[in-house]
């Protein structure tokens, strides 16, 4: 039996330090309590970097460069009841500071790190791909 498909898209909000933004959905939605890259579904109309773009408006207050959206990868996901597609972006430019407008928890971790948390299914893969793509911990000059 074919489920509908879901369109999302979601960033990795890369600070100087290297860490990525990442957020705890809150009570009352689904997977409440477990962290996921910021983002959310594509509307009718919309490409999926205006729907990076508004989402992280809506939900963190900020305005990141459309320009500068960097695609990473994807995710196929198959839960119970709708397939998600999600393309993931890296972002290491924006205006503003995150501040949580949703009731969601937000943290910066190291790729690495990322992985040791109690993530949305969808997500897991592309936190491990991450983790495996880009360096982890603080990098100084020599």
């Amino acid at each position: 039996m074919s489920k509908p498909l879901l369109l999302v898209a979601a960033a990795a909000l890369i600070d100087a330090d290297g860490r990525v933004l990442v957020t705890r959905r809150p009570a009352g939605k689904a997977h409440a309590g477990k962290w996921e890259f910021p983002g959310g579904k594509v509307e009718a109309n919309e490409t999926p970097e205006q729907a990076v773009n508004r989402e992280l408006r809506e939900e963190l207050g900020l305005e990141p460069c459309e320009r500068c959206l960097q695609p990473f990868s994807f995710t196929s996901y198959a839960y119970d009841d709708f397939h998600l597609f999600m393309p993931l972006y890296l972002c290491r430019q924006w205006d503003g500071f995150a501040q949580p407008k949703e009731g969601q928890g937000i943290k910066w971790l190291y790729p690495n790190q990322i992985t040791e948390l109690d993530l949305v299914e969808a997500d897991i893969e592309l936190a491990q791909e991450l983790a495996d793509r880009l360096p982890s911990g603080r990098r100084f000059a020599v």
